[in-house]
């Protein structure tokens, strides 16, 4: 790996041995996030010092999380720290005995109970200053009378059904014309517009298929890591809170996280698939966003909707493939789900979100389903994950994303099998009922 980067880059090596960090620790930490030997030696410095000194993790929990050293010191990493050794001092939390997660001690935010009021005091007031910025009420949410939206990737199919949602619900909207990548005419679709919130779902996924980008990295870099950013650093200086559909085809099941354990990733978790170079550039501007406060960054998983002849449906997807893997995975029922952003929107709820019905189903679940529903003479064939990497450039990632915050916020979302029933098998029934 090491003939990867430059000799002045591995140099920094030396850096974190003298932090105790072994050649395991080195390796391992860039197998997670390999642009960590990227950043500056004073920054490196100063978060383990933090880290390390000031909270008393070990240097080897950092390898464990090196995501935490592309965090933003000054922003990020030094106000959370603070606030963390003021609840130490109020014996509030004890990150010596209880070990926690880095990255959860640094998400703040996501704490519960007493330490979560507190923080609220702490942290609360800047969060409603942010909003009154951006011309939001401290409550979030605005007038649905005032709202208006711009839509990027209008020939995209979520794009798509965003404006239909709009129209059913009275919603005014635009169709963004500017590219991601061009500063200048995001600038002048948004002055033009003058939208209460932004949404992208515009973005590089391949045709047919994820394969494609592996061969048009550039590409790929430049819309969904690029462009996207851009997006959503106009929308911060205009005071806008960006919806950007996202992926949560950036994990994959690991010993933490067993297929059919119910055990599900959360938001906070770190990103384990870097199989193929779309989920690559997809964590990796997940991780940037997230210093964007005024980003609402949504996981969709193998969307499906009731339009079983969209070819970017998953359920058309398999239905047309000669042979199909058999793996639960949490999944986005684009029916249910995208009124969903919509009511999100309007909330002006920011961060990040597994978009995805609570549960998971499996390939041949749907199957089945569609053989009841819809057509019952189809069959298939199924194959093994080491035959479907015989007939694919990149492999494919396979998890359970844990939906509870999102079904805290919306209790009526249903699960993926009862949503696959009621929103895209009942209406496309054909079997009649006995």
């Amino acid at each position: 790996m090491k003939v990867c980067l430059s000799r002045s880059t591995w140099a920094k090596e030396g850096v974190f041995r003298n932090w105790g960090w072994s050649d395991d620790h080195i390796l391992g930490a860039f197998r997670i996030h390999p642009f960590y030997m990227s950043i500056s030696e004073c920054k490196i410095e100063a978060i383990m010092d933090l880290l390390v000194n000031k909270l008393g993790f070990e240097a080897s929990d950092v390898a464990r999380y090196p995501l935490v050293l592309s965090m933003s010191l000054g922003k990020r990493i030094t106000p959370r720290v603070s606030v963390v050794l003021i609840l130490k001092s109020k014996g509030l939390v004890n990150p010596l005995s209880k070990k926690k997660d880095i990255v959860l001690s640094l998400s703040i935010y996501r704490r519960r109970g007493e330490e979560g009021q507190i923080v609220e005091i702490d942290l609360g007031e800047r969060k409603r200053e942010r909003k009154r910025r951006m011309g939001l009420e401290a409550n979030g949410g605005v007038g649905e009378k005032q709202l208006k939206f711009l839509i990027y990737g209008r020939t995209g199919w979520i794009g798509g059904l965003l404006g239909k949602l709009c129209e059913e619900q009275g919603i005014q909207f635009e169709y963004a014309t500017g590219r991601l990548e061009n500063r200048s005419s995001l600038e002048a679709d948004i002055a033009a517009a003058k939208p209460t919130h932004v949404f992208n779902a515009a973005g590089v996924t391949g045709r047919p298929n994820v394969d494609w980008c592996e061969s048009h990295k550039v590409d790929t870099i430049r819309t969904n890591v690029v462009g996207t950013l851009t997006l959503a650093d106009v929308c911060l200086q205009k005071g806008l809170i960006l919806i950007n559909y996202a992926t949560g085809c950036i994990f994959e099941y690991d010993s933490s996280h067993p297929v059919g354990s119910g055990i599900g990733f959360k938001e906070e978790d770190t990103p384990n698939f870097i199989g193929s170079f779309y989920s690559k550039t997809k964590a990796m501007v997940e991780d940037l966003l997230r210093n964007y406060e005024n980003v609402c960054t949504l996981r969709v998983r193998m969307p499906i909707s009731s339009d079983l002849s969209n070819p970017r449906n998953f359920i058309a997807k398999i239905t047309r493939y000669d042979k199909v893997v058999n793996i639960p995975n949490s999944m986005t029922i684009l029916d249910e789900l995208l009124p969903i952003s919509i009511e999100m929107a309007k909330r002006n709820l920011t961060g990040i979100w597994n978009f995805t019905n609570p549960g998971v189903v499996s390939h041949n679940e749907i199957l089945e389903m569609y053989r009841e529903y819809v057509d019952p003479n189809f069959s298939w064939n199924n194959f093994t994950l080491e035959e479907q990497a015989k007939v694919i450039v990149a492999p494919r990632s396979n998890n359970e994303l844990d939906a509870s915050e999102l079904n805290k916020q919306f209790p009526q979302l249903l699960s993926i099998k009862d949503s696959l029933v009621k929103y895209v098998f009942e209406p496309n029934r054909k079997k009649p009922i006995a």
